[in-house]
């Protein structure tokens, strides 16, 4: 939990005390690769502090395709947020693509933080933040951007993401399908 207690750290002020009551309810967890940590259809109960692996996030449409919209890392915090905020059915599925260590925040750990620790509320605000920002980039990538710009942005968003996910997970982040990306790979080469 060391990643963890760091992340909190840089973050926020926190006693030691306080950090030990926050860790109090949350626990270590590993997902084998290709296992989901969260699904559709459940509410989202929990937040998940990645300490090693790679997750990614994805949504079925109505014809049941899969769309991948986001990958987290290694020390990043991932859920399904707006389920876990609103306490409503999840839409997403957070899948392993590799063995995934996690830290799992309940529901109780984070509403304790946000009444008992100092700084709680703005933890969980850097947190939002954050994610908004990431998601607000990411909507002007799909509409403002070609498919070669975001293809050369996925690899700074995402260090080394092309070593560790299949081409079709990227080409679906990118919005693109795999034979375009394809194209796009051959006509630029890196």
């Amino acid at each position: 939990m060391q990643a963890l207690r760091a992340a909190m750290r840089q973050m926020i002020r926190i006693s030691d005390e306080e950090m030990e009551h926050f860790l109090a309810d949350c626990h270590a967890k590993t997902f084998a690769r290709k296992s989901l940590l969260s699904e559709p259809g459940k509410v989202a109960n929990e937040v998940f502090f990645l300490e090693k692996g790679l997750v990614r996030v994805m949504i079925t449409d109505y014809q049941g395709v899969e769309h991948t919209t986001h990958f987290a890392l290694e020390h990043q915090f991932i859920a399904d947020y707006g389920s876990f905020l609103e306490k409503i059915p999840a839409n997403y599925a957070l899948q392993a693509l590799e063995e995934a260590q996690v830290i799992v925040l309940p529901r109780t750990a984070i509403e304790w933080g946000y009444a008992s620790l100092q700084d709680g509320d703005r933890m969980g605000r850097l947190i939002a933040e954050f994610y908004f920002i990431y998601l607000d980039k990411r909507i002007q990538g799909l509409y403002g951007k070609s498919p070669k710009e975001r293809y050369d942005e996925i690899g700074q968003i995402f260090p080394n993401i092309h070593a560790r996910v299949p081409q079709h997970m990227i080409a679906s982040y990118i919005g693109i399908s795999p034979v375009h990306l394809s194209r796009l790979k051959k006509q630029h080469p890196v």
